[in-house]
Order: structure tokens, then C-alpha cells, then sequence
């Protein structure tokens, strides 16, 4: 069983930044990617950015050149920086992982077994 806490959430006017955290209990082994996810009201869950077990990562149309993933392997802490948010991007964001490799399947929430809790991002115009 893997333990996901995300942190880092907040209000912010449109065109600002924040940079959301996610830190993972202790894996069974170093095999495993991760990803972000969000859910705005009355709207599907969907995949904003994953990253590899070897450091590949994808990103959602929506969010290419403004967000970046990342993860620290040594504090098992993923990390997506958001900026110049607009406020379509104001939603529930949740971190997952699993083991193996997600390739192809890095931005989609079936691939995924844990999952946190989420944490709210809110952007105003």
C-alpha cells in the first residue's frame, strides 16, 4: 500500500503560479511512475501530467509550456509547477502512482492503483 498527501493548493489571480507537492510513503521498489491529475465541478477526471520510472513525462494539451512535473526519487516527492494559471485550470488536483512503467498510459486515471486525497487550486480572473 502506497500513501499519497498532496499540499500545496491555494487561490491565486489568474496569471500567477504554485507549485503543488505530493509526498509518497516508502515503495517496495525504485519500479513505479507517477502522475497529476484534476477534477473541476460537473467534469471528468483528467490526466494533467506524468512522469516515468526513467523521467519521461506527458502533458496534457491544456497545460504544455505552463506546467511542470517533476519528482525528487530520494524524498519520494512529486512536484508539479504551475504558472501563468488561468482559471479554467481551477479544479481538485490529486497526485497517483503505481508500479512499472505507465508509458502511453501516463495521463490516464486507470493505469493508476493509489491515489491522495487531493488539494484545491482555485484561480480567479
Amino acid at each position: 500500500q502506497v500513501r499519497l498527501v498532496e499540499s500545496g493548493g491555494g487561490s491565486v489571480q489568474a496569471g500567477g503560479s504554485l507549485r503543488l507537492s505530493c509526498a509518497a510513503s516508502k515503495y517496495k521498489n525504485s519500479d513505479y511512475f507517477m502522475g497529476w491529475f484534476r477534477q473541476a465541478p460537473g467534469k471528468e477526471r483528467e490526466g494533467v501530467a506524468g512522469i516515468d520510472s526513467d523521467g519521461a513525462t506527458r502533458y496534457a494539451d491544456s497545460v504544455k509550456g505552463r506546467f511542470t512535473i517533476s519528482k525528487d526519487n530520494a524524498k519520494r516527492t512529486l512536484y508539479l509547477q504551475m504558472n501563468s494559471l488561468k482559471p479554467e485550470d481551477t479544479a481538485i488536483y490529486y497526485c497517483a502512482t503505481d508500479y512499472g512503467y505507465g508509458g502511453s498510459w501516463l495521463l490516464y486515471a486507470q493505469r493508476y492503483t493509489y491515489w491522495g486525497q487531493g488539494t484545491q487550486v482555485t484561480v480567479s480572473s
